[in-house]
C-alpha cells in the first residue's frame, strides 16, 4: 500500500497534472506501483525520459510538431517529479535542469520566436519566459505568476490560453520559485520583483506596456494581488486559489506543502515556516487594489478554506468573485470552465 504522502500526492494534484498537459494514462502507469515518497522523482523521472526519446526520434525524422508536443511532455514530467518532493535536493536540481532544457527544445519546434529572459534583481537574476502572439507587433503583456511548487516550466498549456487571445505571456520565476529559487526565497513583498520586471521590460517596443494583466495561481494567487496594489502599471489582476493569509491554513495543509514552503521559504523548521507564512498577508492591503480584479475559487478546495477568496473579494474595492461549488484548489478540475473565463477577462480588460 502506498505511504501517506504517495497517497496526499495522487489525492490532493491528480486534476492539476492532467489540466497542465500531463496524459491521464501516463499518471496511472506512473503512479500505480509507487509504494514510497522516495520512488515518485525517479518514477516520473522514467516517464520523461520515455518522452525525451520520443521527441528526439521525431526530430530526426523531421517532424517537429510531434517532436515539440513530446518535449512538453518531458517538461511536465520533469517538473513534476520534483515539486514538492524534498528527499534528496542533488536529484530534484538534476530534474528540475531536464525540465528547463526539455521546454526550451519544445520552444524550439514550436515557438521559435519564445525568448528566455534573465532579469537583474538585488543581486541575483529572475528568470522568465516571453512569449507573443504571431501577427501582432505590439501586443498586450500577461505576466502569469507560480505558485509553492509550480515553475515557468508548468504553464506552456496556460500560456497557449493567452496567446490564442491576442496577448503576449510572460511566465516569471519569482523570488523562491524555479530557477530563480536556487538564489532566493519567498519573500511577502513579491511586488518588488515584478516591479524590477516592468523597470526591465520598459525599453522594449514589441510589448504594449501600458497594457499588462497579471494572473496568479494557487500561491500566486495571493502574489498577483499583492503586486497590484502597489504597482500602478498592472491593469488588471486576476487571482485563482490563492490564499488571504497563507499561515491561517497551515495546520490543514498537506505535509508535503509545508515541506515544501519551509524549504523555499529558507526556514529552519515547521515552526518558523508557520511564522513566515503568517507574513503572506493581505489584510491592508487588499483594500489598495484600484484595478479590476477577478477572483476564481473552487468550493471543495483542500488546501485553501474558500472563505480567503470572499474575503479578498469583499476588500478590494473592484473585485469579481466566481466560485465554483464543484471546484478543487485551483479548480484544476474544471480547466475547460476557469481557464476560457479568465482568458476572456483578461483580453477584455486589455
Amino acid at each position: 500500500m502506498p505511504d501517506a504522502r504517495v497517497q496526499a500526492a495522487i489525492a490532493n494534484w491528480a486534476p492539476r497534472f492532467t489540466s497542465q498537459g500531463v496524459d491521464y494514462n501516463d499518471f496511472v502507469r506512473t503512479t500505480q506501483s509507487l509504494e514510497t515518497w522516495a520512488e515518485w522523482l525517479p518514477a516520473w523521472r522514467a516517464t520523461g525520459d520515455m518522452h525525451a526519446e520520443l521527441a528526439r526520434a521525431a526530430a530526426a525524422k523531421g517532424r517537429g510538431v510531434s517532436a515539440g508536443e513530446a518535449w512538453v511532455r518531458a517538461a511536465l514530467c520533469y517538473h513534476f517529479a520534483k515539486f514538492v518532493w524534498m528527499v534528496d535536493m542533488a536529484q530534484y536540481r538534476a530534474a528540475a535542469d531536464k525540465a528547463v532544457s526539455s521546454l526550451y527544445a519544445a520552444h524550439r519546434q514550436l515557438d521559435p520566436t519564445a525568448q528566455r529572459l534573465e532579469i537583474p534583481f538585488e543581486g541575483i537574476t529572475m528568470a522568465g519566459n516571453l512569449r507573443r502572439p504571431p501577427g501582432s507587433a505590439q501586443p498586450p503583456l500577461v505576466i502569469l505568476l507560480p505558485g509553492l511548487d509550480s515553475t515557468k516550466e508548468e504553464f506552456f498549456n496556460w500560456e497557449n490560453v493567452f496567446l490564442k487571445r491576442g496577448l503576449a505571456t510572460l511566465s516569471l520565476d519569482g523570488p523562491g520559485q524555479g530557477e530563480t529559487g536556487y538564489h532566493s526565497h519567498i519573500r511577502p513583498d513579491y511586488n518588488v520583483a515584478v516591479s524590477t520586471l516592468l523597470d526591465w521590460l520598459a525599453a522594449r517596443t514589441d510589448l504594449n506596456l501600458a497594457r499588462v494583466g497579471l494572473v496568479g495561481v494557487s500561491m500566486g494567487g495571493y502574489y498577483a494581488p499583492r503586486v497590484a496594489a502597489f504597482e500602478p502599471r498592472i491593469r488588471a489582476v486576476a487571482a485563482i486559489g490563492g490564499p488571504y493569509n497563507f499561515g491561517e491554513c497551515w495546520d490543514q495543509l498537506p505535509q508535503l506543502t509545508r515541506e515544501t514552503f519551509v524549504h523555499h521559504a529558507g526556514a529552519a523548521n515547521e515552526a518558523e515556516g508557520r511564522e513566515r507564512a503568517l507574513q503572506l498577508s493581505l489584510a491592508g492591503v487588499a483594500e489598495r487594489i484600484s484595478q479590476p480584479l477577478l477572483v476564481v475559487f473552487g468550493k471543495l478546495d483542500r488546501l485553501i478554506p474558500w472563505q480567503h477568496a470572499e474575503r479578498l473579494a469583499a476588500e478590494a474595492p473592484h473585485a469579481e468573485l466566481v466560485m465554483y461549488p464543484d471546484g478543487n484548489h485551483v479548480c484544476n478540475n474544471l480547466p475547460y470552465k476557469y481557464r476560457p473565463l479568465v482568458g476572456d477577462w483578461l483580453s477584455e480588460q486589455l
